[in-house]
């Protein structure tokens, strides 16, 4: 029988702590996982692999997440993009969704099961 095809996720998340604990319960729950710590790292991540789904940080140095989702719409990529970040603002919510984002999350409400069964939902895993 065929291996089934691992889910490939990239997460641009520049606080490390967040990104390694991120990478290792989505790699536990069978997705092959992959970090960039800022946009221009995952800009370079996806001219180099195809990902299923992005998990993008917004606050980040060098290119920050609404950069990201900016250069991701010129390249017409349509990776789905969660965002998480720790802004709760109506404007940032909205703005991201405008830029082709598929969901957000204010980090301090969500553990990190919660964010495996935000994945696994859009995953169909």
């Amino acid at each position: 029988m065929p291996s089934k095809h691992k889910k490939r996720l990239l997460i641009v998340e520049d606080e490390k702590p967040i990104a390694k604990a991120l990478q290792l319960k989505l790699s536990h729950s069978g997705f092959d996982v992959e970090l960039a710590m800022n946009g221009e790292e995952a800009l370079q991540c996806i001219e180099k692999n195809t990902f299923d789904l992005i998990l993008l940080d917004l606050i980040m140095p060098k290119m920050n997440g609404f950069d990201f989702l900016e250069e991701l719409k010129k390249r017409k990529n349509s990776v789905p993009v969660i965002v998480s970040s720790n802004l709760s603002q109506e404007e940032d919510m909205k703005r991201v969704k405008t830029l082709g984002a598929v969901d957000y999350y204010v980090k301090s409400n969500v553990t990190i099961a919660q964010v495996v069964e935000k994945v696994n939902r859009y995953l169909g895993a």
